[in-house]
């Protein structure tokens, strides 16, 4: 019984994966259910006992996509400066050793300007906030002296604008020397650091 839930597991991942690289590559609209199980090498129709559809398919990947940056800016006690060290290094680490985390990046990206998602998902990404939380946290560094001065939702643009773009850089060439995440983090450390 383990097993086969594993290899359940197993199959319904390496179905989001390629759902992933398709919508990435070829785009919602365009992108397939019939495309999607070939690249997995089943039917579409035993891909549907995975996911009922297509849209439901994606759905889960906008749901990791904002999952994983709202889970990284829950609430915490540990100092700024730290807080985005830490999560930098995470990410960083994540995309250099996960294609799947990279892609997630571009996914995301591209699922802003796609007029052809469902209105279900348009809803959720609606909601999707990564910048109050961060500006937030700049603030209360900026108090402490950690973060540098300037205006917090600049600085949280930064931030996260470096991450995206090294994220897609990682995607598309996946063999190109990541940069450190420590750069990233010293465009908003405080000058007396």
């Amino acid at each position: 019984m383990v097993l086969r839930k594993e290899q359940k597991k197993k199959r319904r991942n390496e179905i989001l994966s390629a759902g992933l690289d398709l919508f990435i590559r070829k785009g919602y609209a365009a992108t397939k259910v019939s495309d999607i199980a070939e690249q997995v090498g089943m039917s579409a129709g035993l891909l549907f006992h995975y996911f009922g559809s297509k849209e439901k398919l994606y759905e889960e990947l906008i749901t990791l996509g904002i999952a994983g940056p709202m889970g990284a800016m829950a609430p915490t006690d540990m100092e700024p400066l730290e807080f985005f060290e830490c999560t930098a290094k995470t990410i960083f680490h994540d995309i250099k050793t996960e294609s799947f985390a990279a892609k997630m990046f571009v996914l995301m990206s591209q699922a802003f300007y796609n007029e052809a998602a469902p209105q279900r998902i348009k809803g959720m990404l609606e909601g999707f906030d990564i910048y109050t939380p961060t500006v937030a946290l700049i603030q209360k560094g900026q108090a402490n002296g950690t973060i540098r001065e300037g205006n917090p939702y600049a600085l949280a643009i930064a931030y996260w604008c470096a991450i995206q773009g090294i994220a897609e850089q990682m995607a598309q060439t996946p063999e190109a020397p990541c940069p450190d995440s420590n750069w990233i983090v010293d465009m908003i450390r405080g000058n007396s650091i």
